[in-house]
């Protein structure tokens, strides 16, 4: 989804806890963690 998307938010216990640039959060570790479990 983020590949497709011009933003993208990380939600965690139904809070955004992260948000941005979707090629910038791509990019950013905590996100792959998050949002892909790397």
């Amino acid at each position: 989804a983020l590949q497709a998307a011009n933003r993208g938010y990380v939600m965690d216990s139904g809070m955004v806890t992260m948000s941005g640039d979707a090629k910038q959060m791509l990019d950013d570790p905590k996100v792959r963690a998050a949002y892909l479990g790397e």
